[in-house]
């Protein structure tokens, strides 16, 4: 079944790069949340709740087909990862925040007891506290972010299932693709829960 590895491939790197931007851009996002001036956090809240709340599906279509409108286009690939990537952004933005704040206050006294620098504090003190605590929560979103790769498909994407759903309308054997289908997704998401278990652990340790 090379249009099983085929599909397989294609949503794999959907959820690699898609998890990138997610978890790069979200920690952006709750770094901007705690800016000391309201002109970077409202904007900043807005721009996060706008996208939280549109469905996905339709951030899809205006990147794909709106954006060209004004001289910008990407592959449908490239588009399909970047949508999917800034929808969880923004979600994965405030496990980052919850985590932040969770950190107890005297790590922040500490830090300035230390005369470290701001970006010392941070880099050194807050964040590694904080992500250790967040991990269960993005793996959450890792799953979630499986489940919507089949969205891409919408602008062409041929993933696992765009891809099943072709080979299976050659034959007609629709029920034999999609039970394929089903139970990679299935396992996908077992050796990802797995796998940050065991990270989570690691950080924890």
């Amino acid at each position: 079944m090379p249009y099983f590895w085929d599909g397989l491939l294609v949503t794999l790197q959907i959820l690699l790069y898609g998890s990138l931007i997610s978890f790069s851009v979200g920690l952006l996002w709750a770094l901007a949340f705690r800016a000391p001036t309201r002109f970077v956090r409202w904007p900043v809240g807005a721009i996060t709740e706008f996208i939280r709340n549109t469905p996905l599906l339709v951030q899809l279509f205006f990147l794909y087909f709106v954006l060209p409108e004004a001289g910008i286009q990407f592959s449908a690939f490239t588009t399909g990862v970047v949508a999917i990537g800034l929808h969880y952004s923004t979600y994965t933005a405030q496990v980052y925040r919850a985590g932040i704040e969770a950190v107890p206050v005297g790590q922040w006294e500490a830090a300035r007891a230390l005369s470290l620098s701001y970006r010392r504090t941070w880099s050194a003190v807050i964040l590694p506290q904080a992500i250790r605590r967040v991990v269960p929560a993005l793996g959450n979103y890792v799953v979630a972010m499986l489940k919507d790769t089949p969205l891409l498909a919408g602008i062409g994407v041929l993933e696992l299932l765009q891809r099943s759903r072709l080979e299976a309308a050659k034959t007609f054997q629709y029920t034999e693709a999609l039970t394929v289908v089903g139970v990679a997704f299935i396992v996908i998401s077992y050796l990802a829960s797995l796998l940050l278990r065991s990270l989570e652990r690691r950080l924890v340790h």
